[in-house]
């Protein structure tokens, strides 16, 4: 457990925006246990942490528990609060969460990590942290501390891209495309920055290595598909396959995957049929892969049928 000094929680008053709920001040507060969770949509780490929190806030709730999500952008797209508003639905988020596009809220608690918990005393003295998945039942026994309250832990099971990771057997890491933080890109020709180029797959693709083809605008923080029929391919060894997409302005994109140059039948993630149909339609962390077998390197690749998909990193679980 972190050692505090009676540090006060700051303010939300930077945020942007609420859902769920009204500003909250002092006064909305005080004499509540409060857990801040500071989140991004795209995050496959709070995502899988995510049912954590969900079951604390309705386990807790009535013991004085307010658990405050404070959704942070990663990516550009992730500014847009109606994204947010559709990510807190999707995920059955009935508690209040706070949209950071200036990172003001971040700032003031000197912030660093997505996901990051920080639990509050009903004085309004932070009195542990946590960056990251895991440590979910010292977490758990930190609230029930402040609240006073001892019960058994709540049975959490994450279901679909909310399920734990498969560690064991992840052997490949995140993966930024945007040459802000790409690593491991493996065309056949060098990677042009902030102007259209014309793509081709190696003919061997290494472990842990990605590639382009197509026509494709390899900009800061994402690649843009330029021309319809453009393919993302990355090898990887994992249980898990994901991908954040985002159609831009544009309508909903169509998009195949294929793995090991097959449809994935049963090792299809959830946003893909068995024969590897998908639908861009809006911006968010697509699973492409879940492997229920024998977990063992794979080649992914996805092709777009319409120009405009923007992608912006692969996770794996």
């Amino acid at each position: 457990m972190s050692v505090f000094q009676r540090v006060r929680m700051p303010s939300l008053d930077g945020a942007t925006g609420w859902v769920k709920s009204d500003p909250l001040g002092p006064a909305e507060l005080r004499g509540h246990v409060v857990l801040v969770n500071f989140w991004t949509l795209t995050c496959i780490n709070w995502l899988r942490q995510e049912p954590y929190v969900r079951a604390w806030s309705q386990a807790y709730r009535d013991d004085g528990l307010l658990v405050v999500g404070l959704h942070t952008p990663e990516f550009s797209f992730e500014h847009d609060i109606d994204g947010v508003r559709q990510a807190v639905e999707v995920r059955d988020i009935d508690y209040p969460v706070a949209q950071d596009n200036d990172y003001a809220v971040w700032s003031a608690f000197a912030n660093h990590y997505w996901p990051a918990l920080y639990f509050i005393d009903a004085e309004g003295i932070i009195r542990d942290d946590h960056f990251g998945e895991g440590r979910y039942e010292q977490s758990e026994r930190v609230i029930q501390r402040l609240l006073g309250v001892a019960r058994d832990l709540v049975s959490v099971e994450g279901v679909g891209v909310e399920a734990d990771a498969s560690w064991d057997h992840l052997q490949t890491p995140e993966t930024y495309l945007g040459y802000g933080r790409s690593e491991q890109f493996a065309s056949s020709r060098d990677a042009a920055f902030d102007q259209r180029g014309s793509y081709e797959l190696p003919q061997d693709l290494g472990l842990n290595r990605w590639a382009l083809a197509g026509e494709w605008t390899i900009g800061r923080e994402d690649v843009a598909l330029e021309q319809a029929g453009g393919s993302i391919a990355y090898r990887f060894h994992a249980r898990d396959a994901h991908l954040v997409l985002s159609p831009g302005a544009r309508d909903p994109i169509p998009f195949r995957v294929l793995l090991d140059g097959e449809g994935p039948g049963s090792s299809h993630g959830e946003d893909v049929d068995e024969d590897g149909n998908g639908l861009l339609g809006d911006g968010r962390l697509y699973q492409l892969v879940r492997q229920h077998d024998t977990v063992q390197e794979r080649t992914l690749e996805i092709t777009f049928l319409a120009p405009g998909a923007e992608a912006y990193s692969f996770t794996f679980g």
